[in-house]
């Protein structure tokens, strides 16, 4: 049905008098209106009830209850106030009757006698405003869906999730069958499907080549939204799976240029108007930026992952005597490279462990990160004192990043007599658990983190018993919003009291245990062998 050839009005006629029904529903048929009619004000009401007329011609004076009364109750009914009503009558005709009635609810007031013409083109505007009116408050609330389905989209964790909330939302929307595809981030091709009212979305066979092929039919490689019938016979072929029994009319859209497109499809039973095409097009841009802006967020994820992991050992070195995991989960939310950093390093026949964090999460930070790790390693050549390495790694932040700042434990473990000496500016205590496996953390967080000011750094001695582990990681694994740090610090130590198996395994069950983390975590665990 085109939007210019509105479809064929029912009009429901109330009189008590069977002369005024006839001629009144006489000039409406001639009009190409469908007449329904009532003789009374509760048959009328019955009747509005069951069939929902497009407009409603009353009599003021009906023998049950008065036309005014009837319009009231017709106004005061959510499911009917949108009807309008055009009251007629012979006897109320004068400027108060009128106003009357209009104040009671009437769209329109006709006093006799009435002339055909006039009549209908009354009853032709009424309906013209009934239609217009309808159509404001069907885009508007199609338009507040768009704006929450678009929210909603652009909150979607993972791309199943994204689109599962596209096609339910454009189903509900369009109260039609709908169906999208797109190319996944993993290069995979996904299809759902929906149907209204409830919109459940239902995982199909991806057809392999048919976004590529109606892309390049639709746009070519440039960007755009284009809108496309796609036959049925093309369809079935290329998703034998498909619940549709007909044509298809779909949306195109691509937000850059040379980049897979996204197709979101419903079924055009009725004929979509102009109002639904547009909407439809709308609704596939929509979903083609929360496409893009996902699939741009994985990439630049794994981009930043990959950086991440370059500059952090790829291995840890095998020490006699000794047993070490270690563990790096980037932020499950944040797409920029962190600080968070881990060293191993054997010095002859003592290990070095490292642990520390730099402010931020920024290319510069793990530029920082990096460079402090090679100034490290530099401050170990030749006599090794964890003290003056600390004093060095505080220098070159200072001179050279005074506005950042960082905290790194070392500690330095002799595996053959189990002595090890740490050094903490700033950063989270080391955790020591005995050969039976009880926990303590050594003296909270040492001296001043690095970066800050000139500072005298101590070195504490501890001795690692056989059997007994020395558990260092940075804060992103205990940070939580919702806890103070000495609570989850707390909760870490239990954990890891808690836990069995060997170190790797260990290692892991800590990761596990905490869940996806807000903050990038770098976690080293060493077991001096009994």
């Amino acid at each position: 049905m085109s939007d210019t050839t509105p479809p064929r009005a029912t009009v429901l006629v109330v009189d008590d008098t069977p002369t005024k029904r006839y001629i009144l529903s006489s000039w409406l048929h001639r009009a190409g209106y469908a007449v329904v009619e009532a003789t009374g004000g509760l048959e009328a009401l019955q009747r509005i009830g069951e069939l929902h007329p497009d407009l409603v011609v009353l009599d003021v004076r009906l023998p049950d209850i008065s036309g005014y009364e009837v319009c009231e109750r017709i106004k005061s009914d959510p499911a009917t106030s949108s009807i309008p009503v055009i009251q007629i009558s012979g006897a109320a005709v004068t400027a108060a009757d009128r106003a009357l009635g209009l104040h009671r609810g009437a769209d329109g007031y006709l006093a006799e006698p009435i002339e055909p013409d006039e009549f209908v083109a009354t009853v032709e505007a009424a309906l013209r405003y009934h239609r217009a009116r309808q159509r404001a408050e069907r885009l508007a609330a199609r338009l507040g869906a768009l704006t929450d389905l678009t929210l909603a989209m652009n909150a979607a964790q993972t791309f199943d999730e994204l689109l599962s909330i596209a096609v339910s939302g454009t189903s509900r929307i369009l109260d039609r069958r709908t169906g999208v595809v797109a190319l996944a981030p993993d290069g995979r091709t996904r299809r759902m499907t929906a149907m209204p009212p409830e919109g459940v979305p239902t995982g199909r066979s991806a057809p392999s080549t048919a976004l590529e092929t109606l892309g390049e039919r639709a746009l070519g490689q440039k960007a755009g939204t284009e809108i496309i019938t796609v036959p049925h016979a093309y369809w079935k072929r290329v998703a034998p799976d498909t619940p549709s029994l007909g044509d298809i009319v779909a949306v195109l859209s691509r937000t850059k240029r040379d980049r897979p497109p996204i197709l979101l499809g419903v079924e055009p039973d009725p004929e979509l108007d102009q109002d639904e095409l547009s909407m439809l097009r709308q609704l596939g841009q929509a979903v083609a930026l929360a496409v893009e802006a996902l699939r741009a967020y994985a990439e630049e994820h794994a981009i930043a992952l990959t950086l991440q992991r370059s500059l952090l050992p790829s291995r840890v070195p095998q020490v006699p005597g000794l047993d070490i995991a270690w563990r790096y989960q980037p932020a499950v939310d944040n797409v920029e490279v962190g600080g968070d950093f881990y060293e191993v390093l054997r010095l002859d026949g003592r290990v070095l462990v490292a642990v520390g964090d730099v402010q931020g999460h920024s290319l510069l930070a793990a530029t920082v990160m990096a460079e402090l790790r090679h100034a490290l390693r530099a401050s170990l050549i030749g006599k090794v004192e964890l003290d003056q390495s600390l004093a060095l790694l505080n220098d070159v932040l200072r001179r050279y990043h005074p506005r950042m700042t960082a905290t790194v434990c070392l500690m330095l473990l002799d595996p053959a007599t189990g002595d090890a000496q740490i050094a903490n500016a700033g950063h989270i205590p080391p955790l020591l658990l005995d050969g039976d496996g009880a926990a303590r953390y050594h003296e909270r967080f040492g001296n001043l983190l690095l970066g800050v000011a000139e500072e005298v750094y101590r070195i504490d001695r501890v001795s690692v018993p056989p059997g007994g582990s020395v558990l260092m990681f940075t804060d992103g694994l205990v940070e939580d919003r919702d806890k103070y740090l000495d609570e989850s610090l707390e909760i870490a130590r239990r954990t890891a009291e808690e836990l069995s198996g060997d170190v790797d395994e260990r290692a892991g069950r800590l990761i596990d245990a905490f869940g996806a983390r807000e903050d990038d975590v770098a976690l080293v665990l060493v077991r001096r062998h009994r």
